[in-house]
């Protein structure tokens, strides 16, 4: 017997923030708490996206181009639109999780990021034909690391994103919002009055038959059990943190392997960005992990225009943070990023609507960016500069431009 919904409502929405809107009023209060979460007071999570309304635009009344492409190859893969999905662990917001955003990837030609925190396995992704990059934590001895990035190439991953740009270990000042270690029958009958009060949330999985999965299957040993999120978590703290010469190991070992790009996530500073071009990275992501790493660091949009200028003759330089609207997205072109890559946003979507609101959220994306470079007069992303923007005096953090100590 097929259930229906009883909630049924227009899954369509017109903007991110709709899609947030959505996901707020369907989750339980733990699970969307996680979704919006910052360091400590919040800070950077609000600089990521108020630093993107600093920034101005000059439009054309005339002379607009009929045609507007946003096509770009990047990474040996050719995207429809300058977007990526960032990796971000366990997607239980939704019973189908990391696959429905994958299959919104590929149905919107770009590039799926599976986190080795995620729900679904490596397997499950990359077999929705979504070109997957697999991401690593610095967690575990160097062996488990080979034995990690041989199961994502045999799966079929096209690249490798080394995050290193989290370090989860500030509180928040109104509190974090509480992540079981795992969901089993006592945790459902603490959780009870808050899911109680979401009901559409649980009848998706019940319509499964599955409950929400919070254990780690990348992470899982030959031959033993995938640990819960908590017990990846506590891999990584007694892990001791990496040097330069492990990032170079890092990419050495996984280019050997598959010949295929390594990605860096978390620079920041222009001279790590150099250590990361002589590390022999592929790319840099110039991020600070949402604003759930160190609170205080400013908006990613405010570093990428001097990492561009310092490196982006040499590697590609993506960047991550406070994306959510197409204008954001050619902002962050203009000032040097080649793509950026998305968290929160897509997750909203898929909270809100499963496949089809990810799917939902690149449209949107899709024609803010349409609708920026044909107010701009341009006819391609490639044609993208500075100068198509207001940029306030000292809206830029070169930080690290002068430095050359190891």
């Amino acid at each position: 017997m097929k259930l229906e919904n009883p909630w049924k409502q227009n899954p369509w929405f017109e903007s991110v923030a709709v899609a947030q809107q959505r996901a707020r009023k369907k989750l339980p209060a733990p699970v969307y708490g996680a979704l919006i979460a910052g360091s400590e007071r919040g800070q950077t999570i609000e600089d990521n996206q108020a630093a993107f309304a600093e920034l101005g635009f000059a439009p054309h009344v005339a002379g607009h181009r009929p045609e507007r492409s946003m096509q770009r190859s990047l990474l040996g893969q050719d995207l429809s639109l300058p977007v990526m999905i960032s990796p971000t662990g366990v997607q239980a917001v939704h019973p189908d999780g990391e696959v429905a955003v994958a299959r919104a990837a590929a149905s919107k030609g770009t590039v799926m990021g599976l986190s080795n925190f995620a729900s679904k396995s490596v397997e499950e992704v990359t077999a929705t034909g979504a070109p997957t990059f697999f991401q690593m934590y610095w967690t575990g001895q160097r062996d488990v690391m080979i034995q990690r990035m041989q199961r994502a190439h045999a799966a079929g991953a096209q690249g490798l994103i080394a995050t290193l740009d989290w370090s989860f270990s500030m509180g928040r000042d109104w509190g974090s919002p509480e992540i079981p270690d795992k969901v089993d029958l006592l945790t459902m009958i603490r959780f009870a009055p808050q899911v109680a009060i979401k009901p559409r949330w649980m009848w998706q999985f019940g319509k499964t038959g599955a409950i929400p999965d919070l254990t780690t299957p990348n992470l899982q040993p030959p031959g033993g059990e995938a640990p819960t999120f908590f017990g990846a978590y506590y891999e990584w703290m007694t892990t001791t943190p990496p040097t330069w010469e492990d990032v170079a190991w890092m990419a050495q070992e996984w280019k050997q392997l598959s010949g295929r790009p390594f990605i860096l996530k978390g620079v920041y500073r222009v001279d790590d960005a150099r250590r990361a071009v002589d590390a022999g990275v592929d790319a840099i992501s110039v991020s600070n992990h949402g604003g759930n790493n160190l609170d205080g660091t400013p908006a990613t949009i405010r570093a990428v225009r001097p990492v561009s200028q310092a490196v982006g003759s040499q590697i590609t330089v993506l960047l991550d943070g406070g994306v959510r609207r197409g204008s954001d997205v050619v902002k962050a072109l203009a000032m040097g990023a080649d793509a950026v890559l998305i968290g929160r946003a897509y997750l909203w979507g898929l909270a809100a609507n499963g496949q089809a609101g990810v799917e939902n959220v690149l449209d949107v994306l899709r024609g803010g960016i349409d609708s920026a470079l044909l107010g701009l007069g341009l006819s391609s992303i490639d044609e993208l500069t500075p100068e198509h923007l207001l940029i306030p005096g000292g809206f830029d953090r070169a930080v690290g431009a002068h430095s050359e100590s190891a």
